[in-house]
């Protein structure tokens, strides 16, 4: 039977795809590339002094980049405020509010699949709650969910995709696509290969109401944790899709309509051999200017050591406090007079948001938004 958009997606097939794809000798060859330039970033990764810092760095720019694929956006300004003070992060409009939701839900998946080695529905829908602020779940069987061109778009309106529903179709799909990524003995595909299928598997799924692009994005950083291939879930994958955007969707049509994966696998090995590639030499840069910033304030203040320079690089804004906390500091004159030393050593700029005082680390900012 022709595949019919206005029509639920019912007959989506299950996990896993025709064995081809797996010996298609151009698959074969991407993959090989893909998967040395992930494992260049996880190298890379091994080499900062605190790994963590860049969930407030490149994966405060991944979050940024995925929601703004939602046409969400904030300005880097708003969201590096908002990041560096609890109190700025209450009062940050919603957008800038939404894309720090994707960051904590990116967070929180995290360390679920370090406690439990797996990814299952319960995680997958805490991250979806998260990323919503929701209590709901997976879709009604009742809910009809369809996926419409934006308004910007030609043929505004037009129907693209309707999802599967229907009595426990959802969880049919959803637990055929979790048993395929966790049990490795019944599916051992290559896990690269595997996230690229998977992916297109939960968005053809559409298991939440909405959110799904989101969920999907975090998702797939997590699984390449869980399956060894990254330390950290740091690959700056969106910015890639939002320059491609056109090709991405492209690309997840041909399956459902063709049948056809191996554009789509090609596609997506291709989006992680680059974002790898990119995501490597930001590690460098950053590595970089933090080796040359230590250097320039050790020899201008005593005070200044290393591990104050790594709290100056764990994001582009920086409020006193927290160098503060470091030094054991609680006099006020004292942090007021470092702080001038900071920035006559031009390694802090100043930025006054009403009576809120915050510090830049314009270097790292340079880095990011390159």
């Amino acid at each position: 039977m022709a595949y019919d958009r206005n029509q639920p997606y019912n007959d989506l097939p299950l996990l896993p795809p025709d064995a081809s794809s797996e010996n298609d000798v151009d698959i074969l060859k991407k993959l090989v590339v893909a998967s040395r330039a992930l494992a260049s970033v996880n190298s890379s990764i091994q080499r900062l002094p605190n790994p963590l810092m860049l969930i407030n760095t490149i994966a405060l720019q991944e979050a940024k980049a995925s929601t703004a694929i939602e046409n969400i956006f904030t300005t880097e300004d708003e969201l590096y405020r908002a990041v560096s003070d609890t109190l700025q992060e209450e009062k940050a409009n919603a957008s800038t509010k939404e894309v720090l939701r994707y960051r904590e839900a990116l967070w929180t998946g995290y360390h679920l699949i370090q406690q439990t080695r797996r990814i299952d529905l319960e995680g997958v829908i805490g991250i979806f709650r998260q990323i919503k602020r929701s209590s709901a779940g997976l879709r009604s069987p009742a809910s009809l969910t369809i996926i419409k061109r934006g308004q910007s778009e030609f043929r505004a309106g037009e129907v693209i995709y309707t999802p599967p529903r229907g009595n426990g179709i959802v969880e049919k799909l959803m637990d055929n696509l979790l048993a395929y990524l966790n049990d490795e003995k019944t599916y051992p595909t290559d896990p690269l290969l595997k996230m690229c299928i998977a992916h297109y598997q939960f968005e053809a799924i559409h298991p939440f109401t909405d959110g799904n692009g989101r969920t999907g994005r975090i998702l797939n950083l997590l699984y390449l944790v869980n399956a060894g291939l990254l330390d950290q879930p740091v690959l700056y994958l969106s910015k890639y899709i939002i320059v491609h955007k056109d090709d991405y969707y492209y690309n997840l049509g041909v399956v459902t309509q063709r049948g056809s994966w191996k554009p789509w696998i090609l596609f997506l090995l291709d989006a992680i051999e680059k974002t790898a590639q990119l995501t490597s030499q930001l590690i460098d840069q950053i590595l970089a200017q933090m080796e040359s910033t230590l250097a320039h304030g050790k020899s201008l203040m005593k005070w200044y050591n290393k591990e104050v320079n790594e709290l100056i690089f764990s994001q582009p804004y920086i409020k006193p406090a927290l160098i503060g906390e470091q030094l054991g500091i609680t006099s006020r004159t004292t942090l007021t007079k470092y702080f001038k030393e900071l920035v006559a050593a031009r390694i802090l700029n100043p930025s006054k948001d009403g009576k809120e005082l915050f510090y830049v680390n314009e270097d790292l900012i340079r880095i990011l938004e390159n």
